[in-house]
């Protein structure tokens, strides 16, 4: 049963992505959607690069996590697609011109009563992944033992979203935390997955090729899919481990550049230059969660000839998604 879910939402996750990549292209290349200047950033390279790979995977993860059953099918669609959902938002209409990093500058700046897309994205995902929390979760005690789990549920889907996003600042690298993440719970979630997987491998040619970049949209909702794996499949335990672990990654973000670090470990380096091009020649600036590129200047008409979707450019990394 495990291995039919695993082959049914990998194929479903994977042909979604293709189909929905290509409708996107066919749309932006006729003017519709804003154009191709609306999906178009720059690279670390300072080449362009298109966000379209971002909505295309999030529609594989949410129709793969539909059909893979498991614990909880509809919340994690729905989670995962709201996270999609919001991060999309943020990366179409991030406002360039006063970048607000990471988590600690998004949440400051509610705190002085500024909403920026970065915060709307936050409160978005947050109040989501609490909501799907509050429907996946099983009661197994007391009201209060429940209450409990669905606040660690929810924070642990919403944190394993922002998570994944951070690593979105090179060629395929995201979608390889994602998977690496996914693969140790998939005997509690094997259509989750399969869904990773399966949309992962079709979004890799045009990511590791440097044509396409999953953005916020594609990122977040990779992230909130494996969170919900975990969630709504692991023993609680476990589950309070990995909150610990995610929310410790994403306080060192703030300090450490994760690019710095991988470089600088030999194995990890292997793993994220695997199928990617060479590395350009240049300094490398701490990483930040909320580094949108500027759209790089490309006329509207010219179509983006790319099979998934997106990555785009932060402030002090250059090149980023645009943030957490």
């Amino acid at each position: 049963m495990g291995a039919g879910r695993f082959i049914a939402a990998g194929i479903v996750a994977g042909a979604v992505t293709v189909l929905a990549r290509r409708k996107l292209d066919q749309k932006v290349a006729e003017g519709a959607l804003g154009g191709a200047k609306t999906w178009t950033r720059t690279n670390h390279r300072g080449e362009p690069i298109s966000l379209l790979e971002g909505p295309a995977v999030a529609a594989g993860l949410v129709a793969g996590a539909a059909v893979g059953g498991g614990n909880a099918p509809g919340a994690t669609a729905f989670a995962t697609a709201a996270a999609g959902a919001f991060g999309l938002v943020d990366d179409l209409t991030e406002d360039t011109s006063e970048r607000t990093k990471g988590l600690k500058g998004h949440l400051g700046a509610l705190l002085e009563g500024r909403l920026t897309t970065g915060g709307l994205k936050v409160l978005g995902i947050s109040g989501s992944a609490l909501l799907a929390a509050a429907v996946g979760t099983r009661r197994t005690g007391s009201a209060f033992g429940h209450l409990v789990d669905v606040g660690l549920n929810g924070a642990l889907i919403a944190g394993t979203a922002n998570l994944v996003n951070l690593f979105d600042l090179r060629p395929g690298r995201a979608l390889k935390v994602g998977a690496a993440a996914s693969l140790p719970f998939a005997l509690g979630g094997a259509g989750a997955t399969g869904a990773v997987l399966g949309a992962a491998a079709a979004a890799a040619p045009g990511d590791l090729g440097e044509q396409d970049m999953l953005g916020d949209g594609g990122a977040n909702a990779l992230g909130a899919l494996v969170g919900s794996q975990i969630a709504f499949g692991a023993p609680r335990a476990v589950r309070w481990a990995a909150l610990a672990g995610v929310v410790g990654l994403m306080l060192a973000s703030e300090k450490v550049s994760f690019s710095k670090v991988i470089a600088g470990n030999e194995w990890l380096n292997k793993v994220d230059m695997l199928g990617r091009r060479p590395a350009a020649d240049q300094a490398d600036p701490a990483d930040h969660a909320d580094q949108a590129a500027e759209p790089a200047a490309v006329p509207d008409p010219a179509p983006v000839s790319s099979p998934s979707g997106v990555r785009s450019t932060p402030a002090s990394e250059p090149m980023a998604s645009p943030g957490a």
